[in-house]
């Protein structure tokens, strides 16, 4: 027989990750990039409304030309090493982790699986369970290569792994897409190989020196 939590062990639990991302949001504090907290309870977290919803369902209906899709990948990598610099790896970052303000402007929420460190970390050689700032920045360009591309992609450094490790490894270039020919393309396959953006500020001033002509990048049927 299958072995399962009880009702209550699972109220515990569900207590217990709201209060460690109510952790993980009183370090970071207020940031531009992040999603407010309007208040906190022992047993839920209230944040803004963010009145376009979450990226991954926009990305769903809509097509951004380049300029808005450069100006959140900047607002990403800046909010990216924000929080890397609050001694915290975020672990899970997807295109539904992002939010869009009423002006379209992009903001992260959702830090349940977040890591923090203690404050005397340095963080380009940290890790835990195989997450670390070169996963963090992994995952990013996977969502950058979905807002690109309009499909989705997953960076799991669990995939492949067997289920008892406690570990994850760097994903296999094979089990990514082809970057070839893309718009940023090059920045793309850079956070998907291991060391070659050192922190999330040099992927930003990668970001910061795209170019764009406002074309839209993709069509959908």
């Amino acid at each position: 027989m299958r072995w399962s939590r009880s009702s209550d062990e699972e109220v515990e639990a569900n207590i217990a990750s709201i209060q460690h991302e109510q952790a993980i949001y009183r370090r970071l504090g207020r940031y531009n990039g992040i999603v407010p907290c309007l208040c906190f309870s022992d047993t839920s977290t209230e944040l803004r409304i963010m009145e376009n919803g979450d990226l991954q369902s926009y990305l769903y209906r809509n097509k951004p030309p380049k300029s808005l899709q450069l100006s959140w990948f900047r607002t990403m990598a800046r909010t990216l090493a924000y929080i890397h610099a609050q001694k915290v790896i975020v672990a899970d970052i997807a295109s539904r982790n992002f939010v869009l303000d009423s002006d379209l402007s992009i903001k992260m929420c959702d830090f349940t699986e977040a890591i923090d460190m203690p404050l005397d970390t340095c963080m380009e050689n940290a890790g835990f369970g195989g997450y670390s700032v070169q996963t963090d920045i992994g995952q990013l360009g996977a969502v950058m290569y979905e807002v690109v591309v309009g499909e989705k992609c997953e960076f799991d450094i669990f995939e492949g792994v067997p289920v008892e490790a406690s570990r994850g490894v760097w994903p296999r270039r094979e089990e990514l897409p082809s970057t070839e020919g893309l718009w940023v393309g090059l920045i793309i396959e850079r956070c998907w190989t291991e060391g070659a953006f050192c922190t999330a500020y040099d992927l930003r001033r990668a970001l910061e020196a795209v170019e764009v002509d406002d074309e839209p990048v993709y069509t959908k049927a």
